[in-house]
């Protein structure tokens, strides 16, 4: 089961994109067409398969602007989706319910559209030991969510930051002097729970790498029978992560090679959004709304 996202951590980032929509007058269409007394019930529901995310941000997003708007959750985070189901259901003052319309269905169908890319690309692998891993390719202020919505989606995650782990790439290993020598000086200079990765472009790059003893490699753009190459030549003494040109038709073959996990930057920087809408059920208590005002 996955776990939600703590409220303390998701707040600001709906908080702020409330702040972005609202600007400095609020929703001055709503306010001006909409009754104040008016009630609304309302379904989210899916347009097209695939797989949900960001429920709780959007919850959050209705809520924020009123506390006894009623939500329902009909699917939860990480469930599979067909066209028409529903996966929210919302009552409550007209008014705030509209105005909170848009940044709920951005991030949901944001969100479920990276679940949605993940979980396809995991059902292209499922055959072979890969797992499929996201990267730091993601929005700027949404890459907590993006990256849970990879894991609503079955994959996994990498780093966080910058200071979660140690990546070495190839532009620290050219100012560092070789792949051996920012190794060491990774390992000298870090705690003993943090891990070291090194990213390298060919067999020679990984010969070098493993003498230094390495964590994982990460074998970037590397052919299928380089990749097979290299997981041998590795042997079980440091995780594999292939990366490059991954697709839904290359993932297979990439998987096949035997590497431990295949990381993706387009599932959080490119993915498609989900196509998820908010329609208004007529409620009865809403159906009775006093007239405008006559022109002029």
């Amino acid at each position: 089961m996955l776990e939600p996202l703590p409220e303390i951590l998701l707040e600001p980032v709906v908080r702020a994109a409330l702040l972005e929509d609202l600007g400095r007058s609020g929703d001055i269409t709503t306010s001006a067409v909409v009754p104040a007394e008016a009630v609304m019930r309302a379904v989210v529901a899916a347009r097209q398969p695939g797989v949900v995310a960001g429920v709780d941000a959007a919850l959050m997003a209705f809520r924020l602007l009123d506390r006894e708007t009623v939500c329902r959750v009909d699917c939860a985070e990480g469930a599979r989706v067909a066209p028409g189901q529903a996966v929210l259901r919302i009552e409550g003052r007209a008014r705030p319910v509209l105005s909170a319309e848009r940044v709920a269905l951005n991030m949901l169908c944001h969100l479920s559209g990276i679940a949605t890319a993940t979980a396809a690309l995991v059902e292209a692998v499922r055959p072979h030991r890969a797992r499929i891993t996201c990267t730091r390719k993601t929005t700027p202020g949404l890459r907590m969510l993006e990256k849970h919505a990879v894991r609503a989606g079955g994959g996994v995650n990498h780093r966080f930051g910058l200071d979660d782990a140690v990546l070495i790439k190839d532009n620290h290993i050219a100012v560092a002097g070789g792949v051996r020598p920012a190794i060491e000086r990774a390992r000298a200079a870090i705690g003993h729970l943090v891990k070291i990765e090194v990213e390298v472009d060919t067999l020679e790059q990984l010969e070098e790498a493993m003498t230094a003893r390495p964590d994982a490699v990460l074998l970037d753009n590397m052919t299928p029978e380089q990749l097979a190459s290299a997981v041998r030549l590795v042997d079980g003494r440091a995780v594999t992560e292939a990366s490059g040109r991954v697709t839904l038709e290359t993932a297979p073959r990439i998987a096949a090679s035997g590497v431990d996990l295949i990381s993706v930057g387009w599932i959080t920087h490119s993915a498609p959004s989900l196509d998820l809408g908010l329609d208004i059920d007529p409620d009865p208590r809403a159906a009775a709304l006093p007239a405008a005002p006559p022109a002029g």
